[in-house]
Formats: C-alpha cells, structure tokens, sequence
C-alpha cells in the first residue's frame, strides 16, 4: 500500500497502514486486531447517485419511505459527517475509487467542463492511478461493478479501453460507461451541453436565413452573385451542421449504451427495463462469487435524472416522480440484501451505502422538484463551496463486528472508505458550528478575519507547490466527441442492438 506522501494525503501514517475493517473495529472497540485478520470479508459498496442526505428516514426524513436503507442503519453503524470529495460525479467518483483527491489524477477542473461529457471523449481516469478494486484483485478478490462508471472508456481508439473498469481493477462490469442524463429520454429537454447546442443550432439557422435570402435575391434579380457562390455558401453550411450534429443530434445513441465487460449490449439503452437488468446482474453476481471473497461495487443509477422509475412505484410517493424513484431504489436495495441474507452471507459481509455527493436543488420540471434534499445544508449538486453539495448518508453494516445503531459525528470522507474507512477526531462535535451556513463570517464579525484569511491563503500557495504537473483529463480536446472512439455495436455509425433473454445482442432485422 503506498505511503501518505506518494498518494498526496496530508494524514496520519494509520490512515494509509491500516486495512479499513480493522480500524473500524478499533475505533468502535468491538473487537480485537485479530478478528478482522481471522477471514476476509465479501465487501458490498453501494452508491446512489446524486441522493441528498436528508431524502432518507434514518436521517430525519419522515415523509419518504426508506425502510431497507433505515434497517441497514439500525443494524449498523452510521455517519453523520460524511463527506464527498467533491459536488459533482466525475471528480468525487474518481477519489472515491482511488482514496486521493481528483485534482492530483487530472480528473477535477475549476473552470470549463467539471464532468465527462461524452463516451468518445479521450479523458478518463489514468491508467498508472491505483484503485481499491486493483488491491482487492491481488489479493485474491473477485471484483465487480454494476451499475454507472462515468470515469471514461478510450483514448487513443475505439477499443483500447483505457479507461474502462476493466482496466481499473475490476474483472466484470455491466452498466452505463457513462452516467444518465435526460438525452436519454427521448421525451425529455437536451442536457450535455444544452446551451452550447442551442447556439450552435441559432447559428445553422441565421447562416440558412442568410444563405436563402442571397437566393432569393439572385432569383429576383437583386443581387448579381454567381449559382457557384450560393452553392459554396450552402456546401459550407451543411458541412457545419454536420460538424456539430454528428455529435448533438445522436447523444442518446452515443452516450446512453449498456456494456457488458468489453461489449455493448443496448445501444441505445431502453430506460424501462435498466433497473430489472441492473438488479439481475447483481443478484447473479453474489450467487456466482457467494463461495467469496468478493468486492461487489453497485453503482446505482438512481436518482439521477430523467428518474426513470417503474409503473409499480409511479405516484406512490408523496414527493412526486423523485420520491417514487428514491422509493424504488430502496426496494431494489432491498432485493440485493436478501440476496446476501438469502446466500449465507450475511455475517460474512461488509456493506456500505452512501451517495456520490448532494442532491440536485436545480433539477426541477415546471414547478416540480426533480432533484433530493440536502436537510438544513444549504447548496446541493455542483457546489462546493457549501455542505449540502458534499455532505452525503454513510451506513456501515457487519452483524456481529460492528455494533447495531451506533452514530458517528467525526469528520469522515468518501476517500476514507477504503483501504481504510474512518479517523477519530476524538471529542465533542463544536455545538457553535454553523452546519446550514446562514451567517456569513465577516471582518466586522471576526476579529481575526483577515488573519484567518491570509493564514488559508498561505497554506493555499504552499500545497500548490507539492502538486505535479498531470494531464488535464477535462481539457476540450480530451471532452470533444470522437467518432473514432465511440463504443459500437454493429457497424459505425448504424450502431444499434438490444439483447436478448439469453444474453445474447442482436442487430435489428436479426
């Protein structure tokens, strides 16, 4: 395991020296070094996506049904200061999956584009980064993810997968390389990069408007200008709506497929039967591996958006099509628990639920509110700068390790889950703390305001100086749609296929 300084991580030599079971059993002084040393447990990660904090009951959620997620806590040991690495999937995931912050791998960006935009985009997650699943891999685990990646798939062509989870630790995945926007919906507003889109389509049209009125103008005898002219004028602007369309017009398409390891399986992917699919997979996974030791990271795609949701939970909830979405991710919980109760494997194995950070405040269709709730913190999804954009649930679970319904109020993290999980800070939690950051701290307020200020702005400058030069994996050029790169099943660009029962993808008219 490398040392704190080679992964970037100002923190105590236990954090890096200690296996995340073992430390939690010290901090909860339930048991001694050696039972965590005795087997090695079956490790289930569970990942929401864009879930608030406060859209569950065991965080003070009284109006939203949770009951798999509540029990989980009550069996088990839960956080109440958990943090996420940052607002926004692409960045909080990639130090989710390798314990360091985003920035040092090249996968963060404070201005321009803050997330991967498309599947034929050449950024990703680098290949020299080392993930929890590539530890877990040499020593013996089977690993597997299900669910959303969103960490990239090329980068120099379309199969040399550099990127995919694979090439990261895991030997299966099946799920969404990407992650889920509302282009995958045909029935919803465009997403990945809307306004962009919009402009460029204002453009295609003020240039047509123009090209016609030069026609119209020669045809009347107007304007004195040759056929050629207008036949150039018209060549260019058809070669420029091609040059954006490709790649707008076909978002679904490219970016809303389904893979299973190396190939695509649904191109594009039917939104109603994503959940069922991801579910089979899962409990199919445990039933393969229950003979273990497995890692099994399930990275849900609920609640993102469009919140597909199925007919089953449609309107059951009192929260419109969000809360019936969040209630049926709970019931798809649910199953995947008693999958592992239902295998013997449920004092064998370690469970931990979170989110990849807040909830999604701007998300909203009219007057109805399409993204979570963030409880008291104020913010959400994409910023930063406030609680409610990283604070996220954390639920550990392992009968007979850690004690049922213990509360943790030190300051934990995503990039603390493992290889190892949680610090003990040791007190109180300040009671002066200001969780919903409704005061603003000023120099009238704070004696020391501009002391404080210059002490951060210094150490700012000083922890810049440690960080190497790394590759910008959010640069235009690595974001920019690649034809070369896009995953394909069948022949580019009539990539289209829809598996079968049997697993087996077929091409349309086969």
């Amino acid at each position: 395991m490398r040392a704190a300084a080679r992964r970037g991580r100002a923190a105590p030599a236990a954090r890096d020296s200690l296996l995340v079971l073992l430390f939690l059993c010290l901090l909860l002084k339930t048991c001694e070094p050696k039972t965590a040393n005795a087997f090695r447990p079956n490790i289930l990660l569970i990942m929401a996506d864009d879930l608030g904090i406060g859209d569950l009951g065991c965080y003070g959620n009284n109006t939203l049904r949770t009951p798999n997620i509540d029990q989980l806590a009550e069996e088990g040991v839960r956080l109440t200061q958990h943090l996420a690495a940052a607002p926004l999937c692409t960045p909080s995931r990639a130090a989710f999956l390798t314990g360091r912050h985003s920035f040092r791998s090249g996968m963060e960006a404070s201005n321009g584009y803050r997330a991967l935009q498309w599947n034929a985009g050449s950024g990703g997650l680098p290949e020299n980064e080392t993930t929890f699943a590539r530890i877990l891999q040499q020593r013996g685990y089977a690993t597997g993810l299900i669910g959303k990646w969103h960490q990239g798939v090329n980068c120099a062509s379309r199969g040399d997968h550099c990127h995919h989870p694979l090439n990261h630790g895991f030997d299966y995945f099946y799920g969404m390389p990407f992650t889920l926007t509302n282009d995958c919906d045909p029935g919803r507003p465009p997403e990945v990069d809307a306004a962009l889109r919009a402009q460029l389509w204002g453009y295609t049209q003020f240039l047509a408007l123009g090209i016609l009125t030069v026609a119209a103008g020669k045809t009347c005898g107007f304007i004195s200008v040759s056929g050629r002219v207008v036949t150039g004028m018209a060549c260019v602007l058809f070669l420029f709506f091609i040059s954006w369309y490709s790649s707008f017009g076909f978002v679904r398409r490219w970016n809303c497929i389904l893979m299973r390891n190396h190939d695509v399986t649904e191109q594009p992917m039917v939104l109603e039967k994503t959940a069922s699919l991801m579910l089979k997979e899962a409990v199919s996974y445990i039933e393969r591996h229950k003979h273990g030791p497995f890692l099994l990271f399930l990275s849900l795609l609920h609640v993102h958006i469009p919140l597909v949701t199925t007919s089953a939970f449609l309107g059951k909830s009192q929260h419109g099509l969000y809360g019936d979405n969040v209630e049926e991710m709970d019931w798809l919980i649910g199953k995947i628990l008693n999958a592992i109760e239902d295998n013997g494997l449920k004092n064998s194995t370690f469970t931990y639920f979170t989110s990849d950070h807040g909830g999604h405040l701007e998300a909203r269709d009219g007057h109805s509110q399409l993204g979570g709730w963030n409880g008291i913190y104020k913010g959400g999804k994409g910023m930063g700068g406030w609680e409610g954009g990283i604070r996220v649930p954390g639920i550990f679970h392992w009968p007979g390790v850690l004690p049922a319904g213990r509360v943790i109020g030190d300051p934990t993290s995503l990039m603390d889950v493992f290889p190892t999980v949680v610090q003990l800070a040791g007190g109180e939690v300040p009671q002066d703390r200001d969780p919903s950051e409704a005061r603003p701290l000023t120099p009238d307020s704070e004696p020391l305001y501009h002391a404080v200020i210059a002490r951060v702005g210094a150490a700012v400058s000083e922890h810049r100086h440690t960080l190497s030069p790394v590759p910008q994996q959010f640069s235009t050029s690595n974001i920019l749609w690649k034809p070369w790169l896009q995953p394909c099943c069948g022949h580019f660009p009539f990539c289209s296929c829809h598996e079968d029962g049997d697993g087996t993808p077929r091409m349309p008219g086969l």
